[in-house]
């Protein structure tokens, strides 16, 4: 008899064991971080974990419109932007779950959410690309204000539809108010930029000696430099001046208020935040890891090394005044 009640109570544990929430349901991901970037990260989550990760990539704006459309009926669990403002737009409209102190704390308080509803993954500086075969180091102005200067006409490339040159040019609206923002942009329009999809274009479209300089962010070059070596003809400039062409901002994730499957997504912060990948970001994508302790590549310029503007991130969050103010100006259709 005493067996046998022994018996009933593992068949009872067992069950509720396996019907817990989260317990084998995997997370769901929208990722407006690119597959190529992040999907070996994710592939290491699972085989430590045996949580599995189901991912809807898309552009980091993209993915927050859609979460706006469903709201509450949102079947993702976990939103991973490449960006704070598509983070915070999410978060404006009250959509995403308070994170655990023990995960907050683990982040310098300037690469996190003030009201603790999204953190930062990894860190990436905004940079100017140069040819070097083209461009004296000296020939660069100190501040992006000084490629207005006729004399980069048709010299300059840039990617307006990028998430985190759009992060940029809110960081302006911040800094320099909408009028000298719009001046900017009609300043560089005006020196016949050229247009390229994304930062990777850029960059080749650079040490190719299509255009001379460009505006990204500072990671893509050292992909260029690991596949190509040291005598690809370009390098960056991190920008002296520390306005908003020297921003350094964050890719970085929330928890959706709306998840039934929070231990895992909370699981998988856990696992991102972590010494493994962020060696993994640090390494291999060449970002900069947000915790202590993780040694970056030698070609990195340390973080405290960079004259960046001191700027609360998630004051860039109005994305929709900034596609207004691209379009208005003509560098967005």
């Amino acid at each position: 008899m005493k067996a046998f009640r022994w018996l009933i109570f593992f068949t009872l544990l067992f069950a509720l064991t396996a019907c817990s929430p989260g317990s084998d349901e995997p997370v769901v991901l929208y990722s407006g971080r690119s597959e190529s970037l992040v999907a070996p990260i994710i592939e290491q989550f699972t085989e430590e974990t045996g949580i599995q990760v189901e991912v809807r990539y898309g552009g980091t704006a993209e993915m927050a419109a859609t979460i706006l459309e469903e709201g509450a009926n949102s079947p993702a669990d976990l939103f991973w932007a490449q960006d704070p403002g598509g983070l915070g737009a999410v978060a404006a409209e009250g959509l995403f779950a308070d994170l655990p102190a023990g995960l907050l704390d683990r982040v310098p308080a300037n690469f996190r959410s003030p009201e603790g509803t999204w953190i930062g993954i990894s860190g990436r500086a905004r940079v100017v690309v140069y040819n070097t075969d083209m461009v004296s180091p000296g020939e660069l102005p100190d501040d992006i204000q000084g490629f207005t200067d006729p004399a980069w006409s048709g010299r300059l490339g840039w990617a307006p539809t990028n998430g985190s040159f759009q992060v940029m040019v809110t960081a302006m609206r911040q800094f320099w108010g909408e009028d000298a923002t719009r001046t900017w942009l009609e300043g560089i329009l005006a020196n016949d930029v050229v247009v390229y999809d994304n930062n990777t274009a850029i960059v080749a479209a650079v040490g190719a000696g299509e255009v001379e300089a460009g505006f990204v962010n500072h990671y893509y070059l050292y992909r260029f430099l690991a596949e190509q070596g040291e005598s690809f003809p370009a390098r960056n400039d991190f920008l002296p001046s520390g306005g908003p062409g020297s921003l350094v901002m964050v890719a970085g994730a929330g928890l959706l208020g709306s998840s039934d499957n929070q231990e895992n997504a909370l699981a998988f912060l856990d696992f991102l935040l972590g010494a493994t990948a962020q060696t993994f970001f640090a390494e291999e994508t060449f970002e900069y890891p947000v915790i202590a302790g993780v040694a970056l590549p030698p070609e990195l310029p340390a973080l405290n090394a960079l004259t960046s503007p001191e700027i609360d991130l998630a004051d860039l969050d109005d994305l929709a005044g900034t596609i207004e103010l691209l379009q208005s100006t003509g560098a967005l259709p």
